[in-house]
């Protein structure tokens, strides 16, 4: 059995952190799907960005749909959209085989507007009805600002990936919001089982953070530790009364995501992020390169303890050095918003710079 296959055994699915026209048009997404076990996907502007500019495979579509008198954010989302449809019909098999708790891609709304809820929201639900699929998942950053959004959303019935959550404390308020919501569908007497969510919490940065501040021993371990200790909360949560009264209304659990996957230290494993958060009821959504040297060299590690096994001990070890990891949560987040901004303003120049191009041929 393939190392893709036997997370799967585990009850963890592997989602790809990727997407460009050319693995739609080459069958390569397809071929990760069928050889590899991915059921499901992940975008942001960053990706998109990279997808468009360094390749010719959406030419023909700008130019269409500049002609059509579409730019900037419209036409960013016109040919995002039509390609996340496409994914979305390849994964609708597992969505539907597993009654759709798989098989979701997510579209990211606008960065711009991660400090405006009330934007936030009519954005998703724009989105959201735009798409014409079951499976999208709308990305809303869990900021404090963001919050209010996601409730309201799932109150609403779009279902949402919070993305941009740090702390087991982010990860704690965006699944309170995902609660919320439920609460007030229960109380209207709407439906439960029609709504999903996920919660992002980024790994890897954290380790980039404190790469160059720590002795040896303590390198690319904070991640993994944040890691553990939300994942006692997560156990926590889904075993609390709260919950229990909501699952037993069929409500669907948000389940944790493990985001930002990719090796960022080159002396470090390739698979690090795989291979030391295998966990049933999670996802790992790994950048094209880690799912690639998972599937040719992957190692099952040891799965996370319930209870969060070392994680307080490697945290306290961390806090010795000076290094608050509220503090530096904090600091991570509003960097990951402030590069998400500057990647759409990123995207959204090399759309038009390509735009102009294209028509002076």
């Amino acid at each position: 059995m393939k190392p893709t296959q036997k997370l799967r055994e585990l009850r963890q699915s592997l989602w790809l952190d990727n997407i460009s026209r050319e693995m739609l048009e080459k069958g390569i997404l397809k071929r990760y799907i069928d050889e590899f076990s991915i059921s499901g996907l992940t975008s942001n502007p960053t990706i998109f960005d990279h997808a468009i500019a360094h390749s010719h495979f959406y030419d023909k579509s700008i130019v269409e749909l500049s002609s059509r008198g579409l730019e900037g954010e419209e036409l960013f989302f016109k040919l995002a959209i039509d390609d996340l449809q496409r994914a979305a019909d390849l994964f609708l098999p597992i969505h539907e085989q597993t009654s759709r708790k798989d098989g979701w891609v997510s579209l990211e709304i606008s960065p711009l507007l991660a400090y405006d809820a009330e934007k936030t929201l009519l954005e998703a639900k724009r989105l959201h009805e735009a798409f014409q699929r079951p499976n999208l998942f709308i990305k809303i950053p869990g900021t404090k600002e963001g919050l209010p959004a996601i409730e309201e959303a799932i109150f609403e019935g779009v279902s949402i990936n919070v993305t941009l959550l740090f702390t087991p404390e982010h990860y704690k308020g965006a699944a309170e919001a995902y609660m919320r919501g439920l609460e007030r569908r229960l109380s209207k007497g709407l439906p439960l089982d029609t709504v999903f969510s996920v919660a992002s919490l980024f790994v890897s940065r954290w380790d980039k953070a404190t790469m160059n501040i720590v002795p040896g021993s303590l390198k690319n371990k904070l991640g993994i530790a944040i890691a553990k200790k939300t994942y006692k909360i997560y156990r926590d949560l889904l075993d609390s009364d709260r919950w229990n009264l909501l699952a037993h209304k069929k409500a669907n659990p948000q389940l944790l995501l493990w985001a930002s996957t990719g090796t960022k230290d080159p002396q470090a494993s390739d698979i690090l992020y795989v291979k030391n958060l295998i966990a049933p009821d999670t996802i790992n959504t790994m950048p094209e390169e880690t799912l690639l040297a998972f599937a040719d060299h992957g190692q099952i590690g040891e799965i996370l303890p319930r209870d969060g096994g070392d994680a307080q001990y490697i945290l306290a070890q961390y806090r010795q050095l000076g290094i608050d990891d509220q503090v530096l949560g904090q600091r991570l987040q509003k960097e990951g918003a402030e590069a998400f901004i500057n990647s759409w303003k990123d995207l959204l120049s090399s759309l038009k710079q390509k735009s102009s191009l294209l028509k002076s041929f």
